[in-house]
C-alpha cells in the first residue's frame, strides 16, 4: 500500500548509546547497537552507571568504604574486555549516580546520542521478560528513542511492525520507524475493542472489519506524509492489543515493534499507565519506543 509522500527526514542517528550494566543480559543489546551502527555509520558509545547494589562483592566493598575505585577499574575491564570483539570502533563512558536512569540520560545528552539502547532487565524460570525500574524509567522520560533488546540478533530488522492507535504519536512512530529502516515494508497493527469489550474479545466482527476502522486507517495512513520509499501493510483486528500483538509477532516472526510513547486508548499516556508497560513486558520481540518531539508535544 501506497502512502502520501514527503520529502526524505533526516539522516540515519550519527550516534547511538548502548546503556550496560555489565551483566549478561546486555550482551544481545551490545551485538545488536554495534549492528545498527555498522548500518547506519554511525557512531557507539557504551555507558554504564555505576550501581555498587547490582553486584554483591562491590555492595560488599562499598559498604566497607574501600570500592568506589575497584567498582570503577572492575567496569573499565570488563567493558574493554566486551568491546574489544565488537566489528564497529566503539567508545566507553564510565559514570556515577545515586539514580540510573538520570545517569543514562544525562550521558545521552551530553554526547548527543539520537538512540539509546539497552537490554531487558531479567529472565525469569518461566520464560518471561520483565522491565526493571531503571529501563522503565528510561522509557517513560527519555526524550530520545529508546531501543530495548530482547533477542539476540542475526542481522538487520527485517519484520517491523508499528503499534498505531491513529494518534498523533503514533504517527511519529511510523514516521520514526520509516525514516530508520527506507525501502522496508512495515507492518501498521491496529487494535479496536467494541464498546465493553474486555481481554476475551479476540473474535472478528461478524461482518469483518468496520468501515470507521478502515477510513481511520487510510486517513492516518494519507496523513503520515512517508518517505516515497516506505511500503506499508495495514493489519486490523478486533481484541485486545497486547494478546493480538503478541500473537502476530509470534505467528509472522517479528523482528522489532516500534510503539509511540503516548497515545489514545490501549496506548493512552503509554508507560504512564499499564497497558504499554504490559504490552513492552509481553512482546517476545525488540521494541523501540518513539517519544514525540518537544514541540510536536507542546
Amino acid at each position: 500500500m501506497t502512502t502520501s509522500t514527503a520529502p526524505d527526514p533526516t539522516p540515519f542517528p550519527a550516534r547511538l548509546l548502548l546503556a550496560t550494566d555489565l551483566s549478561a543480559r546486555c550482551d544481545r543489546a551490545l551485538d545488536r547497537a554495534a549492528q545498527l551502527a555498522g548500518q547506519w555509520q554511525a557512531g557507539l558509545l557504551v555507558g554504564h552507571v555505576l550501581d555498587p547494589a547490582a553486584h554483591p562483592d562491590q555492595a560488599l566493598a562499598w559498604a566497607a568504604g574501600t570500592g568506589a575505585g575497584d567498582a570503577l577499574r572492575i567496569a573499565r575491564q570488563q567493558l574493554a574486555r566486551d568491546l574489544a570483539g565488537l566489528p564497529v570502533q566503539a567508545d566507553m563512558q564510565i559514570a556515577k549516580s545515586k539514580d540510573v536512569a538520570a545517569g543514562i540520560r544525562d550521558m545521552a545528552d551530553a554526547a548527543g546520542a539520537d538512540l539509546v539502547v539497552t537490554g531487558v532487565a531479567r529472565f525469569e524460570l518461566l520464560g518471561r521478560f520483565l522491565l526493571g525500574s531503571s529501563v522503565e524509567r528510561l522509557a517513560r522520560s527519555l526524550p530520545q528513542p529508546l531501543l530495548v533488546v530482547r533477542n539476540r540478533p542475526h542481522g538487520p530488522y527485517r519484520e517491523i511492525v508499528v503499534a498505531c492507535d491513529f494518534s498523533p504519536a503514533s504517527r511519529d512512530a511510523l514516521r520514526c520507524a520509516a525514516r530508520l529502516f527506507p525501502g522496508q515494508e512495515l507492518t501498521v497493527f491496529h487494535a479496536y475493542q467494541q464498546p465493553y469489550s474486555g481481554m476475551a474479545d479476540t473474535a472478528p466482527p461478524a461482518r469483518g472489519i468496520p468501515q470507521a476502522e478502515q477510513d481511520a486507517c487510510a486517513a492516518f495512513l494519507a496523513d503520515s506524509k512517508l518517505p516515497a520509499s516506505t511500503r506499508v501493510r495495514p493489519v486490523i483486528l478486533r481484541g485486545a492489543l497486547e494478546l493480538l500483538l503478541t500473537q502476530h509477532v509470534r505467528r509472522h516472526e517479528a523482528d522489532l515493534v516500534v510503539m509511540g510513547a503516548q497515545g489514545r486508548g490501549a496506548l493512552a499516556s503509554a508507560l504512564l499507565g499499564s497497558t504499554a508497560a504490559r504490552l513492552l513486558d509481553c512482546l517476545p520481540c525488540d521494541a523501540l519506543v518513539v517519544h514525540r518531539p518537544r514541540a510536536a508535544a507542546d
